[in-house]
């Protein structure tokens, strides 16, 4: 009878090995034809016939620039997380994994006992009380398996493994932001550090105006008007001094955060003013739609959808009945040298089958639960690609026009530093007023303080172009 039972348990697993749910067929196809390469803007700057570098901070030519990228990907506490994230989505599909396999379990106990005395109450005399202490010995092993007859099971373990694969993608992204981040606020700092260096020495030029303006209107040859002119643009270039200083600390204190460290640590390090950074004058990027689709945040949404699907399957399982085998093997003796005696084993084969017959509300609320997380999933993928696309396309436009700009921005500064030097000899032959050496002066300095912002703006532009790519993680 047993023999039958466990065959037909058997036959019954093998012949009922359906998976029921929704088989997921991949992610939908979003915004295809924008998505070819010929329907990208081609900036001008790109090299379309070498693939970019994952690494592509490199290309900036800056080593202070490599070691603070590496040393946040290292340390940064963002990353951190997301790694801790990961292992713990891996650790939930071991354990889905696990919970599709028999179960085995083991005992063993020592009980020392007496037995009461019974003439007391059986009204006998003598005997001495009791028997002596007594030892029995038991060893017990146990085994359950639950058989996934409908998927169920199946469905839970497709499910954790789309989600560690999402969370995987989810620390590639967290990298690409990070490496982003931390050249856009290296990039600030140099530029604040270069135009505080503007502003000391147009401080420094204007000292030298005021001097002689002073001198001049001590001989009568500058008027008082004059003199109050210069002085005030002397004090508002200075008054620059203390906001450009602020924002540098600002900036050193987030690259420290960005890198995993306290405010301050990096101080030391990046103090002293450096040139910004060069944009190469060709970069790599020979497929901007390829990249694009492999961005780790559509990978990610794509990962979360397919874990999504698989979950309308494991919920659908709940309406079928669930077959599970319960065995047990034990041993008991009096002296631990016999348990392992055929005559003092017993054992155990018990098959339930186990049907909610009457939760069938719960189940389809379940069911249709899934469904709906299906579909936010579903969207929140549309989205994440349509908003890829737009940062792509938006980033490619930006670093084409920025370049141009660049160009333009440092034509204006040769022609304002030529025209202030002109103005200069005229001022001390004594054709050109103060005024105008003052708005030459003046117009020489914002084309300066333009023409270095314009090139951080290229820079974060740069910057912004890789990250919109995808690129940064893996290295």
């Amino acid at each position: 009878m047993i023999r039958k039972t466990v065959l037909a348990i058997a036959v019954l697993a093998a012949t009922a090995g359906c998976t029921v749910g929704p088989d997921y067929q991949g992610a939908p196809t979003v915004a295809e034809q924008t998505l070819a390469a010929g329907h990208l803007p081609h900036a001008a700057g790109l090299d379309s016939g070498a693939p970019a570098p994952a690494d592509w901070w490199h290309d900036l030519g800056d080593a202070q620039l490599d070691d603070l990228v590496r040393q946040a990907l290292r340390n940064s506490p963002s990353l951190a997380e997301a790694e801790a994230r990961l292992r713990q989505s891996r650790a939930g599909l071991a354990s889905e994994q696990a919970a599709g396999r028999p179960k085995l379990s083991a005992n063993a106990t020592m009980l020392r006992m007496r037995s009461p005395d019974i003439s007391q109450f059986s009204g006998g005399e003598g005997g001495g009380g009791g028997r002596g202490p007594l030892s029995l010995y038991l060893a017990d092993f146990d085994a359950s398996w639950e058989a996934d007859l409908f998927g169920g099971t199946r469905r839970a373990i497709e499910a954790a493994d789309a989600s560690a694969g999402a969370s995987a993608a989810q620390l590639a992204d967290a990298q690409v932001q990070l490496a982003a981040e931390v050249v856009q606020a290296y990039v600030d700092l140099r530029d604040r550090q270069q135009r505080l260096a503007l502003v000391d020495a147009s401080s420094e030029l204007e000292q030298q105006v005021l001097e002689l303006t002073r001198q001049r209107r001590s001989r009568g040859v500058a008027s008082q008007l004059q003199l109050e002119q210069v002085i005030t643009q002397a004090d508002t270039t200075r008054s620059q001094r203390m906001p450009l200083q602020a924002q540098i600390i600002e900036s050193l204190d987030q690259l420290a955060t960005l890198c995993g460290l306290e405010p301050g640590v990096l101080d030391s390090r990046l103090q002293s003013a450096r040139p910004l950074p060069s944009v190469p004058a060709q970069v790599p990027l020979a497929d901007p739609a390829a990249m694009l689709k492999a961005r780790p945040d559509i990978r990610a949404a794509e990962r979360q959808l397919a874990s999504a699907n698989a979950q309308i399957g494991e919920k659908t399982a709940d309406w079928f009945p669930k077959l599970s085998l319960y065995g047990d093997l034990g041993f008991s003796a009096g002296d631990p040298g016999h348990l392992a005696r055929k005559d003092n084993a017993t054992w155990l084969v018990v098959p339930r089958l186990t049907w909610n017959a009457l939760d069938f509300g719960r189940v389809k609320a379940g069911v249709e639960g899934a469904e709906a997380g299906r579909d936010v999933a579903l969207a929140q993928y549309r989205s994440t690609v349509l908003g890829a696309l737009r940062d792509a396309d938006t980033a490619l436009a930006r670093y084409g026009q920025q370049r141009e700009h660049v160009v333009m921005l440092r034509g204006i500064q040769a022609s304002a530093e030529r025209a202030a030097q002109l103005t200069r000899q005229r001022y001390r032959a004594g054709t050109a007023s103060t005024l105008d050496w003052l708005d030459a002066e003046r117009t020489r300095f914002d084309a300066q303080q333009n023409r270095v912002a314009g090139d951080a703006q290229l820079l974060k532009d740069f910057a912004a172009l890789h990250k919109s790519l995808g690129l940064g993680w893996g290295v």
